[in-house]
């Protein structure tokens, strides 16, 4: 009988908290799954690979929020390895399931009985003042450049497939995938991106500019970010709110497409909109829709009233 392997990934607090890690672990051993449990998963220094899970996993469950699936992704990344998410943390935009799902997200992993949803990562090079090579990383979500020291900003020159298409001081900018658009790239005001999209978003922070609105590249465009020689800040950079280091002025970050995906388990046909609306609690019903609801309600009709 071919020996089953499947990974949790989880956080120390829901372990000690209560009984839901325990409990889907017990269950997935039942299914037949050899289980190795990982919790607080460090971050590896910027440019260093990460530690990854055996070639022999099947599947990486992740019981926790968003954060932990970033965690987890480092584990699967450059691998075939599909992560499975069950929601234990806010939105849980990621996640496949929420926490009372779960008997039932196991029994579908242990039948095989889910799809593949492959997601989009971003690669990028950072090119140090005089450096020879680059120093690589990547991200599911989104590539920070931000100002190192506060109160200040850090002026940058924005290219695109090397056309200069704009410079400015600003906090920073935020470079994204469609998976990563609904995260930190969202909350700065950038457009939603659907999954499907191939394509990269580039969202100012705190600008100062007249032209500084978010930019949205094809799959074979490059986003080249520079921190200029006469900056008031060095740089800081950010990978998926992880890997980080300092930069300083002369330095030249590229930003594509990578050649990987990350492989997302998929259990329902749930399409990216409904989940969209369901995970913010999106007003689909504005207030004009509501007012005109309230008067059909109480027989007022819409048509104009006369008399006293």
């Amino acid at each position: 009988m071919t020996r089953r392997n499947a990974v949790v990934v989880t956080h120390s607090r829901l372990r000690q908290s209560g009984t839901v890690v325990s409990e889907a672990v017990e269950q997935l051993r039942s299914a037949g799954f050899e289980v190795t449990i990982i919790d607080n998963v460090d971050p590896p220094a910027f440019g260093t690979p990460s530690p990854r899970v055996s070639d022999n996993t099947e599947i990486v469950v992740v019981l926790g929020g968003d954060g932990t699936i970033l965690r987890a992704a480092e584990l699967v990344h450059c691998t075939e390895v599909p992560i499975l998410g069950v929601n234990l943390g806010h939105v849980g935009f990621l996640a496949e399931f929420e926490s009372f799902q779960m008997s039932e997200a196991i029994r579908r992993v242990a039948d095989h009985d889910y799809s593949i949803d492959e997601r989009m990562i971003a690669h990028v090079d950072v090119w140090l003042p005089g450096a020879n090579e680059p120093i690589e990383d990547w991200a599911l979500n989104d590539i920070t450049l931000e100002r190192e020291t506060r109160g200040k900003m850090v002026e940058l020159s924005i290219r695109v497939d090397d056309v200069e298409m704009s410079s400015f001081g600003a906090d920073g900018v935020i470079v994204s995938t469609p998976t990563g658009s609904t995260a930190y790239a969202f909350s700065a005001g950038g457009p939603i991106i659907w999954p499907n999209v191939k394509a990269l978003q580039l969202t100012p922070l705190a600008a100062h500019a007249l032209f500084a609105r978010p930019l949205v590249i094809g799959a074979e465009s490059t986003f080249t970010l520079d921190i200029l020689d006469s900056s008031v800040s060095d740089g800081w950079i950010c990978c998926d709110g992880r890997r980080q280091r300092s930069l300083p002025k002369g330095t030249r970050i590229e930003v594509r497409a990578s050649r990987d995906m990350l492989r997302l388990a998929r259990l329902s046909g749930v399409p990216f909109t409904n989940r969209l609306v369901s995970k913010f609690d999106l007003p689909v019903v504005g207030w004009r829709e509501q007012a005109n609801r309230g008067k059909a309600a109480r027989g007022g009709g819409f048509g104009m009233q006369y008399g006293p």
